[in-house]
Parts: C-alpha cells; sequence; structure tokens
C-alpha cells in the first residue's frame, strides 16, 4: 500500500506539473480576460484525474473580499479554485514567484506577492490588498498561518491578515479545508483518492466585530477541523 500511496504522489504531481505548465499559464496567459473561468475548469480537470472529489459546506459570502484560510498544500488552492468560478487574488511570498512553472502563473495570474523578511513586506501587502479590492475588484484570499503545516493543526496565526482586515475594513470570511493532505501529501510524498472538504464559515464585517474577532476566528477553525478529526473524515 505505501509503494502505492507512492505512486499516487508522483502521478498527483505529474498531473498537476502538465495542467499547469502545458494548460493554464498559456491559457491565462493569452486570454486574460477568462482568468477565473479557465482556473476553474481546468483545476476541477486536475481533480479528475486524480481521483479526487470535492464536498462544501456552508455558502460563500458574495460580498466577503479577504477569505482567511488554513493551510496543508497545494491541493489547498486546487480545492478551492476548482470550486470558484470567480478569481481570487491570492497571497503568496516572494520566493514562490521566483520558481520555475508555478512562478509564472502567479505572475500571469496576477497574484500578491509578499516578502516575510523585508520589513516593508506588511506595507507592500496593505498596498497590494487594497488595490485588490478597490480597483481589480478581487477578493484576497490568504493563509493567517504563513505556510504549510505538516499536519492538520492550525499553525500560529501571522500578524499580516490580522492588519489589512482592519486597516481596509474588510469583510472577512474563513474558510476550513480538511482531507486535502490525504488527497497529496507533500511532506510525505503519498497520494489517495478521496474527498476535500471545504466549509465556509460565517462571514462577518471587521468594522463590527470584537477586538479579539482573529483569535475567534482560529478557535472556530479549529472546532471544525476536530470535528472532522473526529467523524474520521480525514486521515
Amino acid at each position: 500500500m505505501k509503494i502505492y500511496a507512492k505512486i499516487r504522489f508522483y502521478w498527483g504531481a505529474f498531473v498537476i506539473a502538465t495542467i499547469v505548465g502545458a494548460g493554464m499559464i498559456p491559457l491565462i496567459t493569452l486570454f486574460p480576460k477568462y482568468k477565473g473561468t479557465i482556473m476553474h475548469k481546468l483545476n476541477r480537470l486536475i481533480l479528475f484525474l486524480m481521483g479526487a472529489k470535492l464536498k462544501t459546506y456552508g455558502k460563500r459570502d458574495e460580498k466577503a473580499n479577504l477569505f482567511l484560510i488554513n493551510h496543508q498544500g497545494i491541493m489547498d488552492i486546487i480545492a478551492l479554485e476548482a470550486v470558484e468560478n470567480t478569481h481570487f487574488r491570492w497571497v503568496a511570498k516572494k520566493e514562490l514567484f521566483e520558481t520555475p512553472w508555478f512562478g509564472y502563473l502567479l505572475k500571469n495570474g496576477d497574484m500578491i506577492s509578499v516578502d516575510r523578511e523585508n520589513k516593508a513586506g506588511l506595507i507592500k501587502l496593505l498596498k497590494d490588498a487594497k488595490e485588490s479590492i478597490e480597483e481589480k475588484k478581487r477578493a484576497v484570499a490568504i493563509f493567517p498561518e504563513g505556510t504549510r503545516s505538516a499536519t492538520q493543526t492550525l499553525l500560529p496565526f501571522k500578524s499580516g491578515a490580522k492588519l489589512i482586515a482592519n486597516k481596509l475594513n474588510m469583510r472577512v470570511q474563513p474558510i476550513v479545508i480538511t482531507g486535502s493532505k490525504y488527497v497529496l501529501n507533500e511532506h510525505i510524498k503519498t497520494g489517495h483518492s478521496g474527498t476535500i472538504h471545504i466549509h465556509y464559515l460565517d462571514a462577518f464585517d471587521v468594522t463590527t466585530a470584537s477586538k479579539d474577532w482573529y483569535e475567534k476566528v482560529k478557535s472556530d477553525m479549529e472546532k471544525v477541523i476536530l470535528e472532522d478529526e473526529t467523524k474520521g473524515i480525514f486521515r
């Protein structure tokens, strides 16, 4: 079974790299007006070829302009882009923009680059987020943990997401994803067919939320993860 899981991992990696390199990058470059639809359809194709399914709970708030999402690996992005037919503006660390394949996808997709090592990084993030909602009319998607977790357990939240939400008076919707690491685990390089579960939690305006809203979001997300773990939804 371990050998089979390894084979499935490399098959998944091949599928992702091929569709991104041969499909997404050329198509969003040639047809920039249809980026959202292109990403939606090709990410659904990736899931199909990998033998993965999606199940959603709750409903996306159409007025939300900041989405806070837990992060386990690349399947989180693929799953959300497969569900959504609108084009999120993802926040990603600067180093990813410099990688082959995916760097081009981030640049051509007009995503937000953040430099964690530079103190001016938060100022740039704030400026880019403001541009996203006021000019580009694209919702911002960010992983408040700042990096991938090796397990389903949440890591401590970084300050960036809270900063831009408070400064720009954003409407926030937390999203919890479970099961994605079972489908493709980049840490131990295993893959399985399975279901990725996407939970849309209640949205709120930070202007009317309590001062500890950021901590409450983390607590609410942890509760959903624990519930799914108790149900045996993910392994």
